[in-house]
């Protein structure tokens, strides 16, 4: 949750308060443990991505964020469902969120600042979505690490 709270008071723009809910809404979830299991991580992901759906009003296909996001939990949950370790299972939710950032790129921006640029953020990568498959990965590497 700090890492939520220092990323609401410092970071401008939308990615801080959105970053911000979104690892908030994670730690709360994750709560006070020292340790947790795939279906902790998969509940804080869960409660990371409705913060941020929460705070933005974005859907999959508006060009944000979430077009990594969502694809990136719904992978880990079928992963562990499917019976893979938290290492695999992240792993292929990072796939699903560089998937999803790279989806982005033909589409036209409806949410964030992007939208602002209309047709003109056609062709262009998300950077919301980049950042969540950038953070994805990183989570591929604590985990992997930890397994």
């Amino acid at each position: 949750m700090l890492a939520g709270k220092t990323l609401v008071a410092t970071v401008g723009g939308a990615s801080g308060p959105l970053w911000g809910s979104a690892f908030r809404a994670a730690g709360r979830s994750l709560g006070d443990a020292d340790g947790f299991d795939g279906e902790g991580l998969a509940a804080a992901l869960d409660a990371a991505l409705a913060a941020v759906v929460d705070l933005g009003a974005a859907q999959p296909g508006d060009k944000t964020m979430v077009d990594a996001l969502a694809p990136a939990t719904a992978a880990l949950r079928e992963r562990l469902a499917a019976g893979d370790s938290v290492a695999e299972a992240v792993a292929a939710a990072a796939d699903a969120a560089e998937a999803g950032a790279l989806a982005t790129t033909p589409m036209q921006a409806r949410k964030g600042r992007a939208s602002y640029l209309g047709e003109r953020s056609i062709g262009h990568q998300d950077p919301g979505a980049t950042s969540a498959a950038l953070i994805m990965r990183a989570l591929q590497t604590a985990a992997t690490q930890e397994g």
